[in-house]
């Protein structure tokens, strides 16, 4: 293996947000937030989506809606079946 050509690797936190779990595994990544486990200094990386919350690997289906753009597309689809109607 040749010196000085590959990425250096930290221990890293990956936190699913909506599945509320931890993946503690080695990445290139880091970020500003850490976290300490064992005395040695972590750091956490928040993500959307993973494993534990994807439903092609979970097998169920769940919305998922940040900024009510489901919420606006049904008033949409109400304000035009309402002047469909008329």
């Amino acid at each position: 293996m040749q010196t000085g050509i590959h990425p250096t690797l930290h221990p890293v936190i990956f936190r699913d947000a909506n599945a509320k779990k931890d993946f503690v595994i080695y990445s290139t990544m880091t970020s500003e937030e850490t976290e300490e486990i064992g005395g040695v200094k972590h750091y956490v990386v928040r993500v959307d989506v993973s494993s534990a919350s994807h439903p092609f690997y979970t097998g169920k289906q769940n919305l998922v809606d940040t900024s009510g753009r489901v919420d606006k597309f049904r008033a949409k689809m109400e304000r035009a079946k309402a002047a469909q109607a008329k």
